[in-house]
């Protein structure tokens, strides 16, 4: 699957999980002040990214990636990297 794929296919489970218009979304927008998501909501992003990708979030690193999370190319960094079994997330190393 390529970046573009990638996208789509997170803008489309965004859009389907939060009742959210998939025309609105883009690789910048923000999930908590553009999209309106809240920390209840991102428990809820994890489960229906596990679900959709087939992997499972278990280690702290994992947990301290998606506490930084804040843009739908955040999420789809953070999924190829788990698609990728990279044992760090994408902002491991910043």
């Amino acid at each position: 699957m390529n970046k573009g794929e990638l996208l789509e296919r997170v803008k489309g489970l965004l859009a389907e999980e939060f009742e959210l218009n998939g025309a609105d979304l883009r690789a910048d927008s923000t999930l908590y002040e553009q999209l309106g998501l809240d920390s209840l909501d991102s428990v809820d992003l994890v489960a229906a990214l596990e679900k959709e990708f087939g992997f499972k979030v278990v280690r702290v690193t994992d947990e301290e990636t998606i506490r930084a999370i804040r843009t739908v190319s955040d999420v789809c960094d953070f999924v190829e990297h788990k698609l990728a079994g990279e044992p760090s997330g994408p902002r491991d190393n910043a």
